[in-house]
Order: structure tokens, then sequence, then C-alpha cells
């Protein structure tokens, strides 16, 4: 780690290996915040973006049939932080058709981010609010994918870093706790966790996410881990009570911004301008999830007045219900969906054809398959 890059004040975090690098090890929680008029102004925004976004899901009749079309809309966005090129699209298709996607393995990644969130955010898991939750969710994440090399489920026992490609230990960017005094500083981050906070909420998930990226506990797979905390925290403590709240849509073409912002409280303490950035984050997602929210449910009250005239089939609201849950559609689903015959079921989907819900698309093999393109339109607004 390049010490140079370092301010006066925060080299005092710095340790020197064996090997003769420099890593940083962050302080513990929570850091000394200094609260000013713009602060506190950031700080109200958020909490009112994020305060009126809460009342849309627990008020709206449809919140329930959106959760998972939001929670497949972050987990696109954060893998493509991390690279990946999967869309809506290829996720709900490869949902239903692994052979219909052309980006397998990159929606392979974002099926387990899905599958994590939901294990988390499932209230009968087995585990609590924890270092073996954030373990077990990280081996969810990487089993069978890119990164699997990692140890999923395992805190590194090795040196990682950050930095552009081909650089060394001693020219990174930044260089986080040595193996050393990794769980040193895994304890004193999970004990924040449960401690009663002096900060505000928000604030304090700002700092959690910040920690918990600076600690880099895992070889690979912490900026996803790191940023399903954020939800996990948001609905854990009350303040969401679903995960509504896709941070990704924001931070993905800011990524540059987000890295430096996070890289600047380690080399400087600017706990400020991250904090400022975070919040920022926060009401505008909470803002864009509202609107969103508010179309989609438009959305589903036009189709079901479409689909329930007196000359149409009493089954097409539930397989509208349906399509807001994973935007596309199978014969085989339809029939499953509403427990009719593979007849029955071609003859509903068709209507939704016919009423323009439904559009068939290309696909390998003898599957036809179905997409609402127009959930998914107002699903990806620009982020897919």
């Amino acid at each position: 780690m390049r010490i140079t890059a370092v301010s006066d004040r925060q080299r005092a975090h710095l340790v020197r290996s064996e090997r003769g690098y420099h890593a940083f090890v962050p302080p513990p929680l929570p850091p000394d915040i200094e609260f000013d008029l713009g602060l506190a102004s950031a700080l109200s925004a958020a909490d009112r973006a994020v305060g009126e976004l809460a009342g849309i899901g627990r008020t709206l009749p449809s919140a329930a049939f959106l959760v998972h079309s939001m929670m497949r809309r972050e987990a696109v966005l954060s893998s493509r932080i991390e690279g990946s090129e999967a869309t809506m699209s290829d996720l709900v298709l490869f949902e239903l058709q692994p052979t219909a996607s052309k980006r397998g393995s990159d929606v392979e990644e974002v099926l387990n981010y899905v599958t994590a969130l939901g294990h988390v955010l499932d209230p009968e898991r087995r585990l609590p609010l924890s270092l073996p939750l954030l373990r077990e969710t990280h081996q969810v994440l990487l089993t069978g994918v890119r990164g699997g090399y990692a140890t999923p489920g395992e805190f590194r026992r090795s040196q990682n870093w950050i930095g552009p490609p081909g650089c060394i230990l001693d020219t990174a960017s930044y260089v986080p706790p040595p193996p050393e005094v990794l769980w040193e500083c895994l304890d004193a981050f999970e004990k924040h966790l449960h401690a009663e906070h002096t900060l505000p909420p928000l604030i304090t998930i700002a700092c959690l996410h910040y920690q918990f990226e600076a600690i880099h506990p895992f070889i690979d797979g912490n900026g996803r881990v790191g940023r399903l905390l954020v939800t996990l925290l948001l609905v854990e403590w009350g303040l969401l009570p679903a995960p509504l709240l896709d941070l990704s849509a924001y931070l993905e073409p800011r990524r540059d911004e987000y890295y430096a912002r996070l890289l600047a409280v380690s080399t400087q303490g600017d706990w400020t301008g991250w904090i400022h950035f975070f919040l920022s984050v926060l009401e505008n997602q909470a803002i864009d999830a509202r609107n969103r929210a508010v179309a989609l449910h438009s959305l589903r009250q036009d189709y079901r007045t479409r689909t329930t005239s007196a000359r149409t089939s009493s089954l097409l609201p539930q397989l509208v219900d349906a399509l807001f849950e994973t935007p596309a559609m199978t014969i085989n689903r339809a029939s499953d969906v509403l427990g009719v015959t593979h007849r029955a079921a071609t003859q509903n989907v068709i209507k939704l054809v016919d009423a323009g819900v439904l559009t068939e698309i290309h696909s390998p093999g003898r599957v036809r398959l179905f997409l609402a393109e127009e959930i998914l339109r107002t699903l990806d607004g620009g982020g897919s």
C-alpha cells in the first residue's frame, strides 16, 4: 500500500507486515462524526425518503408482489458492479429456461445473489445477525460460480489487496488488515453490530458498510456481501418492511466515486464525505423505489382491468399477479400457477399475449417463452 497516499493522521492505523508491505487496520466503530447543518439536512432527507418508501411498502396492496422483482433488480445491478453483464431479462428467462440465456455464468452469479438475499431475510433462518450469517451468505453467493476458488463461506487466511490490474502489495491502492489481525477486526465489527448505537441508524449503517469493506474479510465477493448487508440492516432494524431499496442502481454508474469515497475514509479519515455520499444514495434510491413501486402498482391495476371483463377468463388476474413476481412465463409455469391443464394454460397465456401483457420471444428448443416486457421496462428504468 502506498503510504504517501495516506494522511499523517491515518498513518497511525497502518501496520507493517513481516513481508515488509503496509496494510490498513480500521479502528473500531463508532467514529467521531462532526454534525454540521449540511450533514443534518442530508440525514433528514434520507430519513424522510426511506420512511416514505416504508409507508408504501406497508400500505400498497401489491407490495408483496413487487418485493421479488425489486430483489432481482438489486441482484442484477450489485453483480454488475463486480463485472457481470446479466440483465433482468436474462435472469427471469434463466430461472424458467436456463438454455434461453446467452450469459449463463453471469446469470448464475446473479441468481446466487437472489438466493442469498432471500436467505438472510428469511424470518425462519437458522442464524441471527452475526459473522456466521455473513459467512453463510458468502457461501451461497460464490458456490459454483466465478470466485468459487475463494473458499466460499470462509474468512481469508491470506492477504488480499485492491488496486489496478497488475499492481502488487506495495503499489496497491488499499491493503486491508493482515490475516493475523483479521479476527480482532471482525470481533470488533460484530460487537458494534449488536451495540447500543449512539449515531442515527442510517449513519450507523453507512459506518458498518465502510467497516466491512475496509476489513475485506473474504478473498472475493466482499462488495456484494457488503451491499447485501445494507439491505439486511434496513430490514432487520425495521427501517423498511421488505427489501424494496436497490442501492446498486445508483452505485453502478458511480462506481468510481463509490470506491473513492470508501478509500478516502481509510486514507484521509473523510467520514463526512462518505456519509454524505451514502445518504444521497439512500435518498435517491428510496425516492426511485417509491416511484417505481407506484408505477408497477398502477400497471398491475391496468392489467387487472384489462383481464377482468366478462369475456375473459377469471384466471387471468392470478396469472397477471405471477408476472409481477417473475416477469416471464412458460406454459408449464402457467399450468402450475393456475392449477389447470396444459391446454387451458396455453389458452390463458395467449389471452395475455392478445391483451398486450405478454410477448412471445424466440427461444432454443421446444419450450415457448413469454416476457412481460412492460413490467421489465418499468423495473429496469435504464438500469438493465
